[in-house]
């Protein structure tokens, strides 16, 4: 009588590639479509509405199914900020960085894209709903908020994001409750920041949606790609030299 062992290889780039694209996908398909069909629907008179609350669980949910199905697969970064912030924490390899990146920006665009397509096929079809979902300030804060503001809680907020997902990741934290901690904390992050910014916290989202989102939206990406892997940078910063001095990268 012998005993079977079981190995569990590791995932191989391809795989983890692969994992990034699909989770992207699936958190801006899950965020923006809310934005697109279930926010405002029929004015909020008579129809579903679900509103800042709605769009803000949208997002929270969306990552905590991102993280635990992709999670162990790639570490569940759809995010390019995120991934970099990893690095500089010391936490992510950086020669993986410039391709998580670019599966994050593809999966985020074919998301957007696979929205449009219904939105096309519906009655009321209108592109310019994607100005609306776009990150932004002036005319694209749904409180009019000006540059300023949009910059600073699109820097905090993503720091306070790249804060919690390298404590509950942590040698020292509980097992298996980091993905509901980071969804939760995206949820309440967005709460504060969709009346000022829109609430992106994420370049790949923020590029996805201005794709169709216009001129305007164009025009201002640059806030929401430069704010966010600014925020998440002074997090990985921080980190490394106040918690965490271990030199160890995973990819």
């Amino acid at each position: 009588m012998s005993d079977a062992t079981t190995t569990v290889e590791a995932p191989s780039t391809a795989q983890k590639l692969t994992a990034e694209f699909i989770g992207t996908f699936v958190l801006v398909f899950g965020v923006i479509g809310t934005v697109l069909f279930a926010a405002g629907f029929n004015g909020g008179e008579g129809g579903l509405n679900v509103g800042f609350l709605g769009v803000s669980l949208a997002l929270g949910l969306t990552v905590v199914v991102g993280a635990y199905a992709f999670g162990p697969v790639s570490g569940g970064h759809f995010n390019p900020a995120v991934s970099i912030g990893l690095a500089v924490a010391g936490k992510f390899s950086w020669k993986a960085v410039g391709p998580y990146i670019a599966v994050q920006i593809l999966g985020g665009i074919l998301a957007t894209t696979v929205l449009l397509g219904i939105l096309s096929a519906g009655p009321l079809f209108d592109i310019a709903k994607f100005t609306g979902a776009s990150t932004g300030y002036d005319e694209l804060s749904p409180g009019g908020y000006g540059l300023g503001s949009v910059f600073l809680i699109e820097t905090v907020a993503t720091a306070i994001f790249l804060f919690v997902i390298l404590g509950v990741t942590s040698t020292r934290a509980a097992v298996g409750f980091a993905p509901l901690a980071i969804g939760l904390t995206l949820t309440l992050l967005a709460l504060i920041a969709i009346p000022v910014s829109n609430a992106s916290f994420n370049p790949a989202r923020s590029i996805a949606t201005a794709l169709y989102g216009g001129g305007i939206a164009w025009t201002q990406l640059w806030v929401s790609i430069v704010a966010p892997i600014l925020g998440a940078v002074i997090a990985g910063l921080i980190y490394k030299l106040v918690f965490d001095r271990s030199k160890q990268l995973t990819a």
